[in-house]
């Protein structure tokens, strides 16, 4: 049977250089229930719960231009508490947990184009692990 859906993935396998958010969590609104005067949360379909955002700025150095900035939806009860931003500076070094991407073809912006839908469960300040694993790639190159 063909991978359908929801595939799940590491945060790791989508950011191996490690993911910044820049600004707040965003509820997502459904735009059919929603009217000028009144704004309804998008709800998720697979899991029922509600639907936030982040902007989120991959720190891959050779990240192809135009995909630097992503947008990832968590799925959460309540508005998710992001990790403290980095002093003097709007990002904040995250770590997104459940992770899933669903690819779909994007249509409307000339030739359709392959395209990438992010959803996470959590997100969290990176782990200890992960910190480590950066500084060794670094020492590496």
């Amino acid at each position: 049977m063909a991978l359908q859906g929801r595939i799940p993935v590491t945060h790791e396998m989508v950011f191996p250089h490690g993911a910044m958010v820049r600004g707040e969590a965003t509820q997502v609104d459904n735009f059919d229930q929603s009217t000028k005067d009144n704004r309804v949360q998008e709800i998720d379909k697979v899991t029922g719960l509600r639907v936030w955002q982040v902007r989120v700025e991959d720190m891959d150095p050779e990240v192809r231009k135009g995909q630097e900035t992503i947008t990832v939806k968590i799925l959460a009860d309540v508005c998710p508490t992001l990790p403290d931003t980095i002093h003097g500076l709007p990002f904040r070094p995250v770590e997104f947990t459940g992770m899933t991407v669903t690819p779909y073809v994007e249509e409307g912006r000339g030739r359709p184009r392959m395209a990438y839908s992010y959803r996470a469960t959590g997100v969290q300040a990176p782990t200890k692990a992960r910190r480590q694993s950066g500084e060794q790639q670094d020492k590496a190159a």
